[in-house]
């Protein structure tokens, strides 16, 4: 539908000084608008879960990894965020799985949406406010159908009831299709249809299949109506943000957005924001073809991208053996490094690359610990954007910060470029390893020095701006083991760097050399620095 002079979108006060200028990529549109909520400063924010049928696999942690982000970063920008993720637990997929098992749906829904919701865990999403289930909103759903039906805009046949695109004169606009290509469900039911386009709200019930009753008999509902029932009932008729897959653009949002407009007589969604999917096989750089990554994704399109991307069928399977190998903070590292509408392009070694650079920030921690005494980890960091600005007061090491905090602040500010965000990070690490080089800081160094203190501060703002990514919030988890195996192996490989050590000392350097390159076969680096030596792990 068009937008009129009523359109609650579209009447909003601008922006106040203590919110800032936050560009946001509207689907809809294909623009970038400045983000002006409806309610200001709370802001409604859906983004469409999974159909727990299975376990979960890296490719569903993409969308949750990036609106966690953001949720995250708004928060820190002064707004108060409601954060919606439902829980398809009734479902073709479900049934089947149902019948394969020969246990109850349910029963199955309650074991993936535990997987789902461990992992989520362990890639630190913590910020939803409310998991709704399918199941659980069945009188919402069925009034919802009603409504519908009540207006003209749905019709049922034979205990089935589909929606009339043909009602909703703006059909199509999100996905950009035309009536032509427009396309409902098959099988049985399209024999029913009016138009080929019409698509399901009830379902009658099959023998032996899960059902609910219903003014039109029994049966369950359709995908596409669960999520315009469960973000109504909690966001209300017009919220903020809809955030999901491109994949999920057309039919699913399509038909959302249809459903939801013509039963409120209001805009369902003011931003609709896609992210971009994962594809398995290439090779290359994490983060480093933002360029040619970000302007692929303006041009491919949605078909081209969900082509290719992570699937069952592509060998992609359970989560948890990736995060115990992986570790969960590398995932989510890897999944934000790059601008969350472009194609992540993932295999072992897009993993492992992320994996190394994530390192880097490891062994500045220890570098800061060891010259100051004080867990990174443990620093105290401003919460809030409002709080977290300061005066470098002509300190060269502060201005460099103050000046990387705007910049990681401007790129966020760009429609959450994450990738952008994580570069500036980088140049931070620099910078503050120059210093400490520069000032040959270490271990003892006096806490009360200008050079320290400058240290303890500029590192605190870093502590702010990454956390407001979800990153180094606690020391690293060790993977590839527990924690008395990883305690082992680290003292045997110091041990080893302390041989190699005194093998060098004594000028035997074909014996340094020797250990050096069996604990490179290994999987151990080993990294020489004027402090001494440290090792990583090669993946």
């Amino acid at each position: 539908m068009s937008m009129t002079a009523a359109d609650p979108t579209a009447s909003v006060a601008s922006p106040s000084s203590a919110q800032p200028a936050i560009r946001v990529y509207n689907t809809l549109s294909k623009t970038k608008e400045p983000f002006l909520p409806l309610r200001a400063p709370r802001v409604g924010m859906y983004l469409c879960g999974p159909t727990v049928y299975a376990e979960s696999h890296i490719g569903h942690m993409v969308g949750p990894v990036i609106f966690d982000t953001i949720k995250r970063y708004l928060t820190y920008s002064g707004y108060e965020v409601t954060w919606v993720v439902n829980i398809t637990d009734v479902d073709d997929k479900l049934i089947g799985k149902s019948k394969e098992r020969g246990i109850p749906m349910s029963q199955i829904a309650v074991e993936m949406t535990a997987d789902y919701l461990a992992n989520l865990r362990e890639l630190g999403v913590n910020q939803i406010d409310h998991l709704p289930r399918a199941t659980d909103h069945m009188p919402q759903i069925i009034a919802f159908i009603g409504s519908l039906e009540s207006k003209g805009f749905a019709y049922a046949i034979d205990g089935d009831v589909f929606f009339d695109v043909t009602k909703d004169p703006g059909y199509g606009q999100l996905s950009n299709r035309s009536v032509e290509d427009q396309q409902g469900e098959g099988g049985g039911a399209a024999a029913k249809k009016r138009n080929p386009g019409d698509f399901a709200l009830w379902k009658s019930a099959r023998p032996g299949e899960p059902f609910w009753d219903s003014p039109w008999g029994e049966g369950r509902p359709g995908w596409h109506i669960e999520c315009s029932a469960m973000s109504h009932e909690i966001l209300g008729e017009t919220f903020d943000i809809h955030g999901g897959g491109l994949d999920l653009m057309f039919p699913h949002h399509e038909n959302e957005r249809a459903q939801s407009t013509c039963c409120h007589g209001a805009p369902m969604v003011k931003y609709w924001m896609h992210n971009g999917l994962m594809r398995a096989g290439e090779k290359g750089k994490v983060g480093g073809k933002s360029d040619r990554e970000n302007a692929a994704a303006e041009a491919a399109s949605v078909e081209e991208q969900a082509s290719g991307k992570i699937s069952r069928s592509k060998g992609a399977g359970g989560l948890a053996d990736l995060i115990r190998s992986q570790t969960g903070e590398r995932i989510r590292f890897f999944l934000l490094r790059t601008q969350y509408r472009s194609t992540i392009v993932y295999n072992e070694e897009t993993l492992a690359e992320a994996g190394t650079s994530l390192e880097a920030f490891y062994r500045y921690f220890d570098r800061f610990a060891e010259i100051t005494g004080d867990s990174f980890y443990d620093l105290s960091a401003a919460t809030r954007r409002a709080d977290g600005g300061f005066d470098p007061a002509g300190d060269a090491l502060l201005t460099e910060i103050h000046a990387i905090r705007e910049k990681f602040l401007a790129a966020m500010d760009d429609d959450f470029n994450t990738g952008a965000a994580i570069s500036v990070l980088f140049d931070a690490l620099r910078t503050l390893n120059r210093h400490i080089d520069a000032n040959q800081l270490a271990a003892g160094a006096d806490a009360k020095s200008p050079a320290v203190e400058s240290l303890v501060k500029a590192t605190s703002v870093i502590a702010e701006l990454s956390r407001v990514l979800g990153l180094f919030a606690k020391p690293p988890a060790t993977s590839g083991g527990d924690e008395a195996d990883a305690e082992l192996l680290d003292s045997v490989v110091h041990l080893l760097i302390n041989l190699r050590k005194e093998a060098r000392e004594r000028k035997d350097y074909a014996t340094g050399d020797a250990i050096r390159d069996r604990l490179a076969d290994l999987g151990v680096a080993l990294l020489d620095k004027k402090e001494g030596t440290s090792w990583e792990r090669k993946s």
